[in-house]
């Protein structure tokens, strides 16, 4: 159980997105500080957040926000980008590349300069934001970037169980972001993910699967193949 009143947060990407609305959620549930990371730190808007300048993957940039951050409690991996390299064949590989720096090692990085912070301050939380498309290959690179995260967090929660750090791990479609934009499909509200995943903070819980979608997909992984990719019964 993690409480998030009276909590020292960052959030990665906490401009705009999933990563404000967040920002905005801790704010409504008490929490005492609340870092909102960005590139440029101006467009960080929400008036009690702290802006805090970060690349996620430049080692230099990640030290000097842990640096900056030393009271932070709960770490909250939020930062990404698809790039639209949905094919592993023509899509440039440098594209398949910096989707995996942002995605994964962005978030490595992130945890391995926050985990003595967070161990320092007396224990806490990291939450990760997967996707569906953790368990769904059909987004190329994306989907690989965020299998990958989503075995990352897996490893991380029994790595971390022992020096008091909660891992929970977010499951989602799409959202109505600007990442999802140009998507013509159903897409959840920002608020209402973001208050999924901090109740699944709050309970402790290993995953939260904030839609339908992630949790049908869920449910589907023990059985066949064809199922999930109704594509192979052609």
């Amino acid at each position: 159980m993690t409480s998030l009143k009276n909590s020292v947060v960052l959030v990665t990407g906490g401009s705009r997105g999933l990563g404000r609305a967040l920002v905005e959620e801790l704010y409504t549930r008490g929490a005492a500080k609340v870092y909102a990371t960005a590139r440029d730190p101006r467009t960080v808007t929400h008036p009690d957040a702290v802006p805090l300048a970060l690349e996620v993957t430049d080692p230099a940039s990640v030290a000097a926000a842990a640096a900056r951050a030393e009271d932070v409690t709960i770490l909250v991996n939020n930062a990404g980008v698809s790039l639209g390299a949905s094919s592993f064949l023509d899509a440039p590989v440098e594209d398949v590349r910096r989707e995996f720096e942002i995605n994964f090692y962005g978030p490595l990085l992130m945890t391995r300069a926050f985990v003595p912070v967070i161990e320092r301050n007396g224990g806490g939380h990291l939450l990760n934001v997967h996707s569906v498309l953790s368990w769904l290959g059909v987004a190329g690179s994306y989907s690989a970037t965020k299998a990958a995260l989503w075995s990352q967090t897996n490893s991380l929660r029994l790595e971390l169980r022992s020096r008091g750090i909660g891992v929970t791990g977010l499951h989602v479609g799409y959202i109505d972001t600007d990442m999802a934009a140009n998507v013509d499909a159903p897409k959840s509200v920002p608020q209402d993910i973001a208050a999924a995943a901090l109740d699944g903070v709050e309970a402790g819980a290993y995953e939260v699967l904030a839609d339908d979608v992630s949790r049908n997909v869920k449910a589907a992984l023990s059985g066949d193949v064809a199922a999930l990719y109704p594509q192979l019964a052609d």
